[in-house]
């Protein structure tokens, strides 16, 4: 995406060799969120561009950098855009979707030692949300991404990356079934909504929640390759 409010375009890019603590990922499969949309639009007051946008994908590793253990070449994996660092106090705590080691540099669209591995046509490229799915290479940090079983369908898994885990987490950490009513916005489009009732069905209700659906996004996408 080059500019907010202007369709997205496919272009060829260069997604630079992982630097210390970091994967370069071969995208296969990567969901579309309404937070995409959202940046897209131009609404998001934080929004950078250009970018790669992209934050639930899931692929196989193609390489990794210095101090990198947890990985290797041909590891099948999710990107993760919130990490989970298991140092800092919400790790710790227990509210590891609270992680704050690398939000800073997250926010300001680059990796964690301040640099982008991603450009086109000279020009740097903003990471998004630590993650860049949208392209069919990205590089991310080591603690950004989780291994997965080989034999699991990458075209599914990759919504784990956010819409799966959003709906089901806000069912049974932070909705609680004790509201009575509330109304969506954000992430919530349609499949989160499905995910959130299913995981339901795992922590009986409370009470009666009344729920309000927004009707389904349509949406356009972008290639890459490694150098």
């Amino acid at each position: 995406a080059w500019e907010a409010k202007k369709p997205l375009v496919i272009e060829d890019i260069e997604v630079a060799p992982p630097q210390a603590w970091q994967v370069r990922i071969k995208i296969t499969a990567t969901g579309v969120c309404h937070t995409d949309s959202f940046s897209l639009s131009g609404s998001d007051p934080e929004g950078l561009f250009p970018v790669v946008l992209g934050h639930e994908g899931a692929g196989i590793v193609e390489s990794v950098g210095e101090g990198v253990t947890n990985f290797k070449a041909g590891d099948h994996v999710i990107a993760l855009y919130i990490p989970q660092c298991n140092e800092c106090k919400f790790c710790k705590s227990g509210k590891t979707n609270l992680c704050q080691k690398i939000r800073l540099t997250q926010g300001a669209g680059v990796m964690p030692n301040g640099s982008s591995r991603l450009s086109c046509k000279g020009q740097q490229l903003f990471h998004f949300m630590g993650t860049s799915t949208f392209a069919e290479y990205a590089v991310v940090a080591d603690i950004w991404v989780t291994k997965i079983n080989e034999s699991a369908p990458l075209e599914k898994v990759c919504l784990l990356g956010c819409g799966i885990s959003t709906g089901y987490g806000a069912a049974l950490n932070t909705f609680r079934w004790s509201l009575a009513a509330f109304a969506p916005s954000g992430v919530w489009v349609q499949s989160d909504w499905q995910w959130v009732w299913a995981a339901r069905r795992l922590a009986p209700p409370r009470s009666t929640a009344s729920t309000s659906i927004p009707p389904n996004s349509s949406w356009p996408g972008s290639s890459a390759s490694p150098t």
